[in-house]
């Protein structure tokens, strides 16, 4: 697993490493208690939430970008770690995902953050 990527979504502001499972695999990324990014180590998935219409360009544009493993296909996306996708791509889903979420709160919890 790049520890670059995990590293990105920890740096974002309020995320936090939770375990939904019980753990160690898989593990979340989360802000205000919701998952912007969920991480299968084992497996070397990574899902992100996406825009529906985004998510199906993705798919189309990538073939290590897919409907989302365990989680609800329109709106999130399974992206398979091997190393051949950018991480610079990767980092820009993550921002997309991320900032999501963070548009999904309530205003006083955007506003804590």
């Amino acid at each position: 697993m790049n520890n670059n990527i995990i590293e990105y979504c920890l740096n974002k502001k309020g995320a936090i490493k939770d375990y939904p499972l019980g753990g160690p695999d898989p593990f979340a990324i989360k802000i205000a208690g919701k998952i912007f990014a969920l991480f299968y180590e084992e497996k070397g998935y990574l899902n992100l939430k996406c825009d529906p219409v985004i998510a199906e360009n993705l798919r189309e544009q990538h073939e290590e970008v897919r409907p989302a493993y365990h989680m609800n296909k329109q709106h999130w996306n399974t992206i398979i770690l091997e190393g051949s996708l950018p991480e610079s791509d990767i980092f820009a889903m993550i921002d997309q995902s991320y900032d999501l979420v963070v548009n999904s709160l309530p205003k006083s919890i955007r506003e804590s953050i």
